[in-house]
């Protein structure tokens, strides 16, 4: 059932999951609410969008949508993937018996297809003047960013790509459905320059072909994969897996509508920048975005469709937690490309200049309407008042009302007036009440253990402590592999190393955990707070020592063994002086 499992993970954000059960507010890149496992009156539960975790730091309890149901539930994992499968619109029934894994392995086969096309397709272009002039010297395009996108060439032949794939095992059914042939059988790209899109892992899953002459008026522009089982186009966002560090580091992201836009830009250093097939943004592409960062800012063209688009996003973003931005690249380019060869700075500026786009989306109603008549008045008010019954937050909904009385100038008792009557108030979100035992526990030796590799994650000066202790001893089960490796002072959890990716979920706490709590602290503090935690650990472990072994001496003395007896005597005796002499 893991395949089953990662599809259902990958159709569903935690967030929302979580949020039928517990009222969750924004608190910087995660959200916070009060626990649902402890009678806590300050919020100290915590989900991750990014790493798609939670913990409650009151209970100490964490992990993966899964185990959240299944707490809160009181379900196995069976039925919690079950419940998560039919909210996701997965059907499980294709996982199991003798489907089991046979979609994982189709889907790998056909990305291992559109590998190979993207090797070949690379190494077409190495063989062609034609098409090396025109991603060279056309585009402007460098090796670097050339190689950094797999940038290829598909030769003007009937079926080249298709023998090529045939003499390496895969057959016309496979070809077929990883989007590479016509409705002949032959190659579905001839002639033209290949993009190739990549998933969050950099593997191939599809392609863009562009025409390299304007004149060849026969042919469409540009050419896409067509939906396959690993490419869906109202997932996908292109450049994502090379944008994601920008997008944390910048905390905003650029969606613009061309996927050679986005290829200019991060060859010219402007690298948190992605896009998405056409302007038609998706609630799941959003939710992915804002896994990364919560500004997401559209560079669509100021035409009637980017328009469109824009007020189609403003409520998807209102669901999703997104404050959305508009990019203005003016009048001297037409596209982020255009304006990135005129010169990069004036991107840079655009990016960081952009309007909220409730607020860019009024300017365009007061430029099209006549704002000096009452007919005028009337539409854009209308207009502006129905995109403002999307927005959950009655301070911004305030603000806006303001701006547009200001625009129209109006009174401000009309606008709202006027906003009351249309039945926009806004609805709250029902919160479930949950069945959930509620507990109130001291802090478990199993959390000093996290809390110490916590601190110790993002200390690395203090990571020198384990150095000479038995990591068996201080800590449990997935602990000891997280231990170990904190040993290597030197190394990073990004990426997440081979050693470490067996107990993800555990990782992810854990990291969660050194941010929310750790992060901010002085690293003198932290210093402190390991070698406490370590102390800590230590006696914690001796105090279960010794039940243990008062255990094991009241049993001993029940037998009448006295030469266990008087081991076990001797053990208690130095373990106590060793307690005493700490």
């Amino acid at each position: 059932m893991q395949d089953a499992k990662e599809e259902v993970r990958a159709r569903l954000s935690i967030e929302d999951v979580v949020g039928e059960y517990v009222e969750l507010k924004r608190a910087g890149r995660n959200f916070k609410g009060l626990s649902p496992f402890s009678d806590e009156k300050t919020p100290s539960f915590v989900v991750s969008p990014e790493k798609q975790i939670w913990h409650d730091f009151s209970s100490g309890r964490g992990g993966d949508v899964f185990s959240f149901i299944m707490e809160v539930e009181g379900y196995d994992f069976r039925a919690a993937l079950e419940k998560l499968a039919q909210k996701a619109g997965v059907e499980l029934s294709q996982y199991s018996g003798k489907h089991s894994g046979q979609l994982a392995k189709k889907k790998q086969r056909l990305i291992e297809a559109n590998e190979l096309a993207a090797v070949y397709f690379q190494q077409c272009l190495i063989k062609n003047k034609h098409a090396q002039n025109y991603v060279f010297k056309t585009r402007s395009l460098n090796k670097d960013i050339v190689h950094n996108f797999k940038i290829g060439y598909a030769p003007d032949s009937n079926n080249a790509l298709v023998s090529i794939l045939e003499k390496r095992g895969f057959s016309p059914q496979e070809i077929k459905a990883a989007g590479l042939t016509n409705r002949y059988g032959g190659d579905l790209f001839r002639g033209r320059m290949m993009v190739s899109l990549m998933d969050n892992n950099g593997s191939v899953i599809g392609f863009t072909g562009r025409i390299l002459s304007e004149n060849d008026v026969k042919a469409p522009k540009y050419l896409n994969t067509p939906a396959t089982i690993i490419y869906d186009k109202s997932r996908h966002i292109f450049g994502l897996h090379l944008a994601k560090e920008s997008i944390r580091k910048n905390d905003n992201a650029v969606l613009v509508e061309g996927n050679l836009d986005v290829i200019t830009s991060h060859q010219a250093g402007v690298k948190n920048v992605v896009a998405t097939a056409g302007t038609a943004l998706t609630e799941y592409q959003l939710k992915s975005l804002v896994r990364l960062s919560t500004n997401v800012r559209l560079a669509f063209d100021g035409d009637k469709a980017g328009v469109s688009a824009t007020e189609r996003a403003i409520p998807i973003a209102q669901r999703v937690g997104a404050d959305l931005f508009v990019v203005e690249l003016g009048d001297k380019a037409k596209d982020p490309d255009e304006l990135i060869k005129l010169d990069v700075k004036l991107w840079e500026k655009a990016i960081e200049s952009s309007t909220p786009a409730i607020e860019w989306i009024i300017k365009h109603y007061e430029k099209s309407e006549d704002n000096s008549s009452a007919t005028g008045k009337r539409i854009i008010t209308s207009k502006s008042l129905e995109l403002l019954k999307n927005i959950k937050d009655s301070v911004e909904v305030e603000h806006y009302l303001k701006y547009l009385a200001n625009k129209t100038e109006s009174s401000l008792d009309a606008i709202r007036s006027k906003f009351q009557s249309g039945n926009t108030d806004n609805i709250k979100h029902v919160y479930r009440q949950t069945n959930v035992n509620l507990e109130k526990s001291a802090p478990r030796f199993d959390g000093y253990q996290d809390d110490l590799l916590a601190v110790l994650l993002v200390t690395p000066t203090s990571r020198n402590l384990l150095d000479g202790i038995d990591i068996d001893m201080i800590v449990r089960e997935d602990r000891q592999i997280l231990a170990r490796f904190l040993r290597k002072s030197d190394i990073s959890l990004t990426p997440l190393p081979l050693e470490l990716q067996n107990i993800d979920t555990y990782v992810k706490i854990v990291e969660l955990k050194a941010e929310t709590r750790y992060a901010s602290w002085q690293e003198a503090d932290r210093k402190l707070e390991a070698a406490r935690l370590l102390r800590r650990i230590i006696v914690e472990q001796k105090k279960e020592q010794k039940m243990h072994l008062l255990e094991k001496l009241k049993d001993a003395e029940l037998m009448n063994d006295e030469v266990s007896a008087k081991k076990l005597r001797i053990q208690l005796h130095n373990l106590i002086k060793e307690t005493t002499d700490g």
